[in-house]
Parts: structure tokens; sequence; C-alpha cells
């Protein structure tokens, strides 16, 4: 990779790993499913009436949206809402490349070697440290909300994969279209009008620059940059840096947040980026169709 997309890379990383704390910031102005619901609105509009007509069919579009927009990030922003720590989100978080690599066997016959199996150990392990340490000192529903947002993000990426979008922007911006009114209509069911209406009548300046973060900045940039590099190098050599994400995630909590780090998280993170490198990094091998004649129907 020429130094300029290294670069590029290691600022969507960081752009990525700093949301976590904008979004524990975002929550202290909005309710969590609403919070979800105006980033992805945000993200949409007027993104979706500049990138031309989606170059994917409806159907992953819908179901990428559902189980990305409404299930992973409803569970994130809940979780980290009630009590989940931004730099332990975006290192648990990560766990999504074990149910990935899980589903991908499952769904698309890519039989996991033994490299990938040790990753997935390696990771899982990391959790249990990171379960551990959280257990210890912190909400454990809140945790076990996260590791559900990261499974959700795995049946997505391979909802995604199956879908193989020849603009990852113009489909992440009408993935954007969907989770919108779901998530409105859970808000408004759980959490309230009232809580709701009083978040939008107090909105002040921050809140929008915290809505335009997550929205704009991780969302649009953020996909638009990671396609423009996918399109540019093998994914083997651009993946690598999503390893970075945890790291900004984590450093910049602890900066901004003051979050602190103790020695269990320390090993948890080195477990489970070790493994995460190993699960994404080694390639899978895979069944051919015809011994496997459900696995093009799997998740459709």
């Amino acid at each position: 990779m020429r130094p300029l997309h290294i670069a590029l890379a290691a600022l969507v990383a960081a752009v990525w790993g700093v949301n976590f704390v904008v979004i524990e910031l975002g929550l202290a102005h909005f309710p969590p499913l609403l919070f979800s619901a105006l980033r992805f609105l945000v993200a949409a509009l007027p993104a979706v009436l500049l990138v031309g007509r989606p170059t994917v069919a409806w159907k992953w579009i819908i179901s990428v949206g559902l189980v990305l927009g409404v299930a992973k990030f409803g569970l994130l922003f809940i979780g980290m809402d009630r009590g989940m720590p931004a730099g332990l989100s975006s290192l648990v978080l990560q766990v999504q490349a074990v149910f990935t690599a899980l589903f991908a066997a499952l769904a698309l016959g890519e039989r996991p070697g033994r490299t990938r199996v040790l990753g997935m150990a390696v990771a899982l392990a990391g959790i249990g440290v990171a379960a551990v340490d959280e257990g210890a000192g912190g909400p454990v529903l809140a945790f076990v909300l996260v590791v559900a947002a990261a499974a959700c993000w795995g049946v997505s990426n391979v909802l995604t994969r199956r879908a193989a979008p020849p603009d990852s922007l113009n489909f992440m911006v009408w993935v954007s279209t969907v989770p919108v009114l779901p998530l409105l209509g859970l808000s408004l069911l759980f959490e309230g009008w009232e809580r709701d209406a009083e978040a939008l009548s107090s909105l002040d300046w921050s809140g929008v620059g915290i809505i335009v973060y997550v929205a704009w900045i991780t969302t649009v940039f953020g996909f638009g940059a990671w396609g423009f590099l996918l399109r540019h190098h093998p994914a083997s050599s651009v993946a690598p840096f999503t390893l970075l994400v945890p790291v900004f995630g984590m450093s910049s909590a602890a900066l901004l947040l003051g979050e602190s780090i103790s020695p269990l998280r320390w090993c948890a993170a080195a477990l489970l980026v070790g493994g995460v490198a190993l699960t994404s990094l080694a390639r899978p091998r895979r069944t051919p169709v015809r011994q496997r004649p459900d696995a093009e129907e799997a998740l459709v």
C-alpha cells in the first residue's frame, strides 16, 4: 500500500475507535434507540440523493439494514447506556470476527483451518477474561448485550458478503435508510415519547456535533474510505487495520473519559486482538457448493 493509503486506513481506524467515546457522550443527550435512529437518519439524508440507485437487490439492503442497523447498533447503544465502558465496548465488539467465521462456515461453506480455529479460541479466551474483569466491577447484562451486538455484526458481514455490493458507500447509504423507522418505533414503545420529545427539544450544538460525527464521519466517510481502499488493495492488506480500532477506542476513552484499564483488561485486549488477527488473516477452506446444497440459501 502507498503511504497515503496507509495513512487513510489508520485514519479510518482512529475515526471508528474514537466513535465509541462519541457514542458515550451522545448517550448523555439521547435515549439509546432514538440516538441510533438519528444516526442513521442523518447518515441517509441527504446522501441517499447523491449516491444513485441501489446497486444490489433490495432483499440484501433490507436484511443488512435490520440486522446491522436495528439489532447490532440497537444492542450496542443499549449496552453502553446500561454501563458498558466505551473502551471495553470497542474491544469486545471485535469478537465479531469470530462470529463472522462461524456463520460463514455454516452459511457459505467456508471451513475454518487450524489457524483460524486457534484464532477463534484465543479471541474467545480474551472475551472470557474481559467478562471476568467486567463482572468484578460492572454490569454483566451490558457486557452480554455488546457481545450479542458483535454476533449480529457477524451475521450482517455474511449477508454483505452474499450481497457483494460493487460500491460499498452506495450500499451503506441505502442500508442506513432501513433502520430509521423501526428504531423510532422501538424508541417510542420502550423509551416513551416524553423522553424522546425532551431529548429533541433540548438539542444543543454539542448534540448536533455528536450526531454529525457518528453519521457523516464514521458512517459516510468511514465506509466510503474503507470501500475505496478495498477497491485498490486486497482485503488481506486492508483488514488488519481494523485491529487498530480497539487501540484507538481504549486509549481515547482513557484520555477523554478517564476510563481506567486494569491489568485483566490489558490481558483481554492482547488475547482478543491476537485472536482476531489469526481469525481474520487466515484463509478459510471453501467447501464445494455441490457438497453443501443449502449454502446459497442459508441466510436468504
